[in-house]
């Protein structure tokens, strides 16, 4: 029941409970402390009226009229509402009033708590030589009856101004707590991805700030999701031009080869139809049709080679690395490459490892063809400080001393496609343009199963699941 309350529900209830809570010990204070207090003010009342009549007995006989002083003075102690005298003459006692709480008295439970006792002293008086006694009854009905209007009063008062401050607190918390709603619809609206949702910083300074974080939230969500848009559509749009130059090349080199390999097969069926063939012309044919064999595997590889580097998978990383480097420097030996790769880089994964050949192989390739360099640094190293899942993260860093990028400059498609691919694993890419040439970094998470200090042998079964 507790669970289904809503928060102002809560601290309403919280609230009435410890208003009746006070109330209710400020009542029981009251009729705990009714029976001692009535009993003291009886005491109190009986030894100030037996100390009154003394005195005024004392030279009652010296009066005129003693009988009728003596009759003065009970009728007028009868006139006080705590106490009673009545006379007693010759061992005769007098009747004692009994109490009555009258119509509007208090309950009988409440005089069954107090249980209140009449105290009754005498006062020896002799009048005409005639012994006697004035006995003085206590009435405690009436300091019971005062008792209780006072816990009556205090209930109604204790009722009333309960209920104001409940119905005070009441609004307050419910206005303080109104911005909840409006952040509830937010979230509603947010997680239906309304992402320009917005509310107002209003109410105390929690809610407020919580709706300043849930506006600055819906604002990156609404971002994430263009950029997850503009991605998809990049990446579409790469793939269309990449399978349109691939469809270039294979039209323009098969092409061409194909057609010159049918031409020398026709030569070499129609030779080889006539009754005598010419050695030399079929071997001329051969030697050609190898050519143009060889110049479709050599295609062939440059390919594969785009569509999978050879031999990452089955040599690691660092060798594809080596492969790769080694080539261009056969390619262009009048630029120097320095290579750094750290020993304990280990294995980063199969999706990490190739997206780091990737990053070096576009940044090398846009290097040899734009940058006019003498010199190329290529590093990896892994890195301290763990990426997403608690993975750790290779550093890539290709850094050349060519003429720089020019201001206006837009990134190309392969690094481009590079900077969403590490950030599809949850990594970084930056190009950084100066007088000293291009650095090109990369931070790239390690796969499962991998990574930096990690390294895996790739022939050990028993670190392959292999038995």
């Amino acid at each position: 029941m507790w669970q289904k309350l809503s928060l102002q529900a809560r601290l309403n209830t919280i609230l009435a409970l410890i208003l009746v809570l006070g109330l209710a010990t400020n009542i029981a204070r009251l009729l705990l402390e009714a029976g001692p207090r009535v009993q003291a003010e009886d005491q109190s009342v009986v030894r100030l009226a037996r100390g009154f009549v003394e005195t005024l007995v004392a030279g009652l006989n010296e009066s005129p009229d003693p009988e009728a002083r003596l009759n003065r003075i009970i009728e007028d102690f009868n006139r006080l509402r705590h106490v009673s005298i009545t006379r007693e003459i010759s061992g005769k006692t007098a009747s004692t009033p009994t109490i009555d709480n009258g119509p509007n008295g208090p309950p009988a439970w409440f005089v069954a708590l107090v249980r209140p006792e009449r105290t009754s002293v005498s006062v020896p008086v002799t009048l005409d030589g005639q012994p006697g006694s004035l006995v003085i009854t206590s009435h405690p009905n009436d300091e019971m009856n005062e008792i209780w209007d006072g816990v009556v009063t205090q209930i109604l008062i204790g009722s009333a101004i309960a209920a104001t401050l409940l119905l005070i607190t009441m609004i307050v918390v419910g206005r303080a707590l109104a911005p909840i709603g409006a952040l509830t619809e937010a979230m509603t609206a947010i997680e239906q991805g309304d992402y320009g949702t917005r509310v107002k910083a209003e109410g105390p300074p929690e809610l407020a700030a919580i709706g300043d974080k849930l506006n600055h939230l819906a604002g990156t969500l609404g971002e994430a999701v263009e950029d997850n848009r503009r991605l998809a559509e990049r990446v579409v749009s790469m793939q269309d031009v990449e399978r349109k130059e691939l469809a270039r090349e294979l039209h323009d080199e098969i092409g061409p080869h194909l057609f010159a390999l049918r031409a020398h097969v026709s030569s070499l069926v129609r030779i080889a139809e006539t009754p005598d063939p010419d050695a030399d012309v079929l071997r001329k044919h051969g030697a050609a049709i190898w050519e143009q064999v060889n110049a479709l595997q050599q295609f062939n590889r440059r390919v594969l080679e785009r569509l999978r580097p050879a031999g990452l998978a089955e040599f690691g990383l660092r060798e594809a690395i080596g492969a790769l480097l080694r080539l261009w420097r056969e390619a262009r030996p009048e630029i120097a490459i320095e290579t750094a790769i750290s020993p304990s880089l280990g294995e980063p994964g199969e999706t990490a490892d190739l997206t780091i050949y990737r990053i070096v192989q576009e940044a090398l390739t846009n290097v040899f063809r734009h940058a006019d360099a003498t010199r190329i640094d290529v590093t990896l190293e892994p890195l301290d400080v763990p990426s997403r899942g608690g993975r750790g993260s290779v550093l890539v860093r290709v850094r050349d001393n060519g003429s720089g990028l020019l201001r206006d400059h837009k990134l190309g498609h392969g690094l481009t496609g590079m900077r969403e691919r590490a950030r599809a694993l949850g990594g970084t890419v930056t190009v950084t343009s100066g007088d000293g040439g291009v650095t090109v970094e990369a931070v790239v998470p390690c796969g499962e199963g991998g990574g930096p200090g990690n390294p895996v042998d790739k022939h050990d079964p028993a670190q392959q699941g292999g038995s």
